[in-house]
């Protein structure tokens, strides 16, 4: 099976040299010449949870793609979405399927573009960080995080679905959700939590973690998350190995700590940076309308207040717009804690 993955940063990285080490015939296609140019030269090196030095892989740029695909990855940034995915469809024929591995939940977006019946949704609990051409830095992994969750407009288990789901066994787990927005929304969860967190303080997650008040921030930002989800009749499912998202739902003092000491202990990625924030300080657009926007977007359309989300957008979207100067901590002050007792 012929496969192109496009947008191969980090897990695109990552994902490209599990495959060629299982043998599959795969292409990493990405805009960035220097890293490309790198890892054609001397191969693609993963380090941090993983080790695999100088791995040999096809790596092109858009413009050398050729032939017809049977399965196309995107896992580039959202932000890329209008020129990546019409360029995609050149190479796709009657019978082959689209995988987007994209933050935030952009299938309705690939399905107008490729057709439902062709694509697939999956969600990637593994993270990774590029700092220079070639190299990638894995920073999450383990077997419990080692997974990536698949499903469908439809929720059915389409042909383009089961080629999918064996095909990404080469990175561990799978597993498909007829729910599968519910697993996309918990996904949703981490990424405006921590992620939104990352870019509107400009801090590692260990460091909102630690930080009292970031990480009660991180608390609302997923109770948000749930609550606009529940309010539009979505069931989150369970992506992540050490709790249910539902845990993480509180109205009450008692609950929020029981949400802030599971956050503690899931994610403990020490050093690990947001993509956004990795964008933001690139001088690169984010993601943020996304993640974070989308959660907000949602709660409007649901009469659901989310002002924490609302909060990261306005931030990050100021630090875009050349208002302010990259977030740091000192943001914290722009949100407000509610008293839980007056719930």
């Amino acid at each position: 099976m012929r496969t192109a993955i496009i947008g191969s940063g980090a897990q695109g990285t990552i994902l490209g040299v599990l495959a060629t080490l299982r043998g599959e015939d795969v292409v990493l296609v990405d805009t960035n010449r220097e890293h490309i140019d790198a890892m054609n030269a001397n191969g693609a090196t993963i380090t941090g949870q993983m080790d695999y030095k100088n791995i040999r892989v096809k790596a092109v740029t858009p413009d050398k793609m050729t032939g017809l695909y049977d399965l196309v990855v995107l896992i580039c940034k959202q932000t890329a979405n209008s020129v990546a995915i019409p360029q995609a469809a050149k190479f796709i024929g009657p019978d082959s399927a689209v995988c987007t591995l994209q933050n935030g939940v952009p299938e309705e977006y690939v399905a107008g573009i490729i057709g439902a019946e062709r694509t697939v949704g999956g969600t990637v609990m593994w993270g990774g960080e590029q700092r220079e051409p070639g190299k990638v830095i894995c920073t999450t992994g383990g077997e419990a995080y080692m997974k990536i969750d698949i499903g469908t407009l439809s929720g059915e288990y389409t042909k383009a679905a089961r080629m999918t789901h064996e095909w990404l066994k080469c990175q561990g787990k799978v597993e498909f959700f007829p729910n599968f927005i519910g697993a996309r929304w918990s996904k949703l969860w981490v990424n405006s939590g921590l992620s939104g967190m990352s870019a509107a303080t400009g801090s590692t997650y260990d460091e909102i973690c630690n930080n009292e008040k970031a990480v009660l921030c991180v608390a609302h930002i997923g109770n948000e998350v749930f609550r606009v989800g529940e309010a539009l009749g979505i069931k989150l499912e369970k992506v992540m190995p050490l709790y249910e998202c539902s845990e993480l739902k509180f109205d009450d003092a008692k609950g929020r700590a029981h949400a802030v000491a599971k956050i503690r202990e899931s994610h403990t990625q020490i050093g690990q940076r947001a993509s956004m924030l990795v964008d933001m300080q690139k001088g690169r657009p984010c993601e943020i309308d996304y993640i974070n926007g989308h959660v907000s977007d949602k709660g409007k359309q649901a009469g659901v207040p989310t002002p924490f989300c609302d909060t990261v957008v306005r931030i990050v979207r100021e630090f875009e717009a050349g208002k302010r100067p990259l977030p740091t901590m000192a943001c914290l002050d722009e949100f407000v804690i509610p008293d839980l007792r007056a719930f």
